[in-house]
């Protein structure tokens, strides 16, 4: 049975990524880009503040400014050469299958989804899509998390799992979505492995790679009605953005960079 397909997405590279990795293989009938607002994007770092504290969020902070861009800037030839060897696609999505609503939780996102009717819902980048959304259609949402759930859910889950001495569980998730960050029943999982040259700025293109191949395996299987979700006996734990003090003494003291 053929099955209608739409992706929403966020505004990041990653989203273009997913969407040229599968449109040779599955027609992907329109992508819903969903913007963030600027109020939206400030509750979240006051919901952050309170959760871990302003120290630790400074130290965020601190991190992305002094490392993550320089990481980026020395990492420039390794990532031109997984986007190349891979391969990954940053094309553009084209224009007469885009639609830009304000949010991923906005009225106007869930009224579009319920004009086209998809029976999958491929997430990619998105804010947390609230019950509103995912009750609001009759369709499978599916989710690619770069970490392996249950035991890295949140963000960079690759890195945190190098960090904790833990690398047959630094890879990828594919897996339902739910209410909760992360912790939808997995469909598919997968490893990766990385070399001396990469970085924290580097593994996400490892893991998006593995995690297209995942979501092309899920796809077929829901395509095939064939969905068996699993929940794995692992401890569940929500990983951050790591501080800036973190990520110095990883290195350190581990050599993970």
């Amino acid at each position: 049975m053929n099955k209608k397909i739409v992706m929403l997405v966020g505004h990041g590279q990653s989203a273009k990524f997913m969407y040229n990795g599968l449109k040779d293989e599955f027609e992907i009938i329109h992508v819903l880009r969903a913007g963030y607002t600027s109020k939206g994007r400030m509750n979240f770092l006051k919901r952050r503040a309170k959760r871990l504290g302003y120290s630790k969020l400074i130290g965020q902070i601190l991190f992305q400014i002094c490392c993550v861009r320089l990481l980026s800037v020395f990492s420039k030839a390794r990532i031109n050469e997984l986007k190349k060897n891979l391969p990954l696609s940053d094309e553009d999505i084209k224009e007469d299958i885009l639609i830009d609503v304000p949010s991923v939780n906005s009225d106007e996102c869930l009224e579009v989804l319920k004009r086209l009717d998809p029976d999958i819902i491929i997430v990619n980048g998105t804010e947390i899509i609230s019950k509103k959304i995912l009750n609001g259609v009759k369709a499978t949402f599916v989710n690619t998390h770069v970490g392996i759930t249950p035991k890295y859910r949140g963000v960079h889950g690759g890195y945190w799992a190098l960090a904790s001495d833990d690398k047959e569980n630094c890879g990828v998730t594919v897996h339902l979505v739910d209410a909760g960050i992360d912790t939808g029943g997995i469909l598919r999982q997968g490893v990766i492995r990385i070399s001396s040259q990469d970085n924290f700025t580097t593994y996400p293109y490892l893991q998006l790679a593995e995690g297209i191949r995942c979501m092309k395996l899920a796809l077929i299987d829901i395509m095939n009605d064939n969905i068996l979700p699993v929940k794995r006996d692992l401890e569940s734990k929500l990983w951050y953005h790591p501080t800036l003090w973190q990520y110095l003494y990883v290195r350190i003291t581990k050599g993970v960079k």
